[in-house]
């Protein structure tokens, strides 16, 4: 059965942003140096690396402030901030490094019209984005072959993380059927109409959502056979899983465990390892030398927000099990935990005024920069547990000590993409999300989380 539905995966739709945001900018520009009396920037062999340095302001800050997050990118409204932002900043930064960039010009108008040119460009092919590749017609319609313990989840999770993956429907595997389950815009079929589906319903692709292969019946487990080897993609759910959500579902993963675990190379690859130290003594060096620049200004924030101790110390579990002492600016209230380790949470009453600013910017976090020199963390890895939680959270999630075969970090990927932890739910989402890290652990992933940080911290998003 063939498949003529037109659709573009995550990378692609992401590679397709990035490439015609830079095409529609120095097209616009372009077209304004040859229309008008523009002359500040003009594309030639000379100037080759004016576009090159534009370019490359235009995908970091756009990576900043998430101008190619798939969620964000299919709302305008919620991309035209991301869009300001980023041409505010690629045409500040273009303006004050002069010895990359064409010098300012006479005519301060041509600022202007540089800065227009570049927001209009992205408008413009934004709109047209919305337009037409957002739309029914490039939705990668799925349907879902498996369990229905296993449907409602994934449902949810592919909704959330990608919004041009529709689930049409499900087939319930199950020799044994329950009483049918209803969800939104999801509906149930019969394993004897799946032809027709694939077929009336224009399907792209077949996800196997069953955590027993057994329970697949032998009837079609024939059909899927056959589409298979006709062509017809067809896919499990933990391969699909991770690669839309980025993160290793653990929940699901049974007695061959191994198969979802080949952790990266770069694990044991000497060459990265070297470079990642490295990276972390000249980052530790530089964020402790920050620390010292702005250490009086939190001194008085102290004194007068939080009336204690400036620093606080708390026994965390590291690399291999090993403890040690991670350093913080305090943001509790004094004698916080007198009645036992609780969870952290959202308004939290223990954290000071003060505290909570700490928390939110980051900034409580610097002291850590002295741990990482000392190797205990490292710039990127999973957050550092306390052993209470630690023990607490091995006994009830899968893989929980996985975490530590690599040094915990600074920041990492779990940071980046979700809230705070304070419940055994969050562990399982953290966790996750550090098992994808591990697994997927490069220069390229390290970068990504840097520029993710700065996002975090310039949208607030700490606790």
């Amino acid at each position: 059965m063939s498949n003529k539905g037109i659709h573009f995966n995550i990378s692609e739709r992401k590679v397709l942003l990035r490439i015609f945001d830079i095409l529609s900018i120095l097209g616009v520009l372009y077209l304004v140096s040859n229309t008008f009396d523009f002359d500040y920037f003009t594309l030639t062999k000379e100037n080759w690396k004016w576009a090159f340095v534009l370019v490359l302001y235009v995908s970091v800050f756009g990576t900043i402030f998430e101008m190619y997050d798939l969620q964000k990118s299919s709302k305008v409204e919620k991309i035209s901030t991301s869009i300001v932002f980023t041409v505010s900043v690629t045409v500040l930064f273009y303006f004050l490094t002069p010895f990359f960039t064409p010098i300012l010009p006479d005519n301060r108008l041509q600022i202007i019209y540089f800065y227009f040119a570049i927001l209009v460009a992205l408008f413009i092919w934004r709109i047209a984005y919305l337009s037409f590749i957002v739309s029914p017609r490039f939705y990668k319609k799925v349907l879902i072959v498996g369990e229905t313990s296993n449907i409602e989840t994934i449902i949810e999770a592919f909704k959330d993380s990608d919004p041009n993956y529709k689930i049409i429907g499900y087939i319930n595997c199950e020799s044994r059927k329950s009483d049918k389950l209803k969800f939104n815009h999801v509906r149930e079929f019969s394993p004897k109409q799946i032809y027709q589906v694939i077929k009336d319903e224009k399907i792209s692709e077949i996800v196997i959502a069953s955590y027993n292969s057994q329970s697949i019946t032998p009837e079609i487990y024939k059909d899927l056979i056959t589409l298979l080897e006709g062509g017809f993609p067809i896919k499990e759910y933990t391969q699909v899983y991770e690669d839309m959500v980025q993160r290793v579902p653990v929940q699901f993963v049974g007695k061959d465990f191994y198969r979802y675990f080949p952790f990266s190379r770069s694990n044991h690859n000497k060459l990265y390892l070297f470079f990642q130290r490295l990276f972390d003594i000249i980052f530790a060096v530089l964020g402790i030398v920050i620390g010292m620049l702005v250490i009086p200004f939190i001194l008085i924030g102290n004194c007068l927000g939080n009336r204690g101790a400036l620093f606080y110390t708390q026994e965390r579990i590291g690399k291999n099990g090993n403890l040690f002492k991670i350093i913080k600016f305090r943001t509790m209230v004094k004698n916080a935990e007198n009645n036992g380790a609780v969870w952290a949470e959202k308004n939290d009453i223990r954290i000071t005024p003060f505290g909570k600013f700490l928390r939110n910017t980051r900034i409580d976090e610097i002291p850590q920069f002295i741990n990482i020199l000392k190797g205990e963390m490292s710039l990127i890895g999973p957050r550092p547990e306390r052993p209470h939680f630690v023990r607490q959270l091995s006994q009830l999630l899968p893989f929980y000590e996985t975490r530590h075969i690599v040094k915990p970090g600074l920041t990492g990927w779990a940071q980046v993409k979700t809230r705070y932890g304070s419940s055994v739910d969050d562990s399982l989402l953290k966790l996750q999300y550090d098992l994808y890290y591990i697994k997927h652990r490069s220069f390229l992933l390290d970068a990504n989380i840097i520029l993710k940080t700065l996002s975090t911290i310039i949208f607030y998003r700490g606790q």
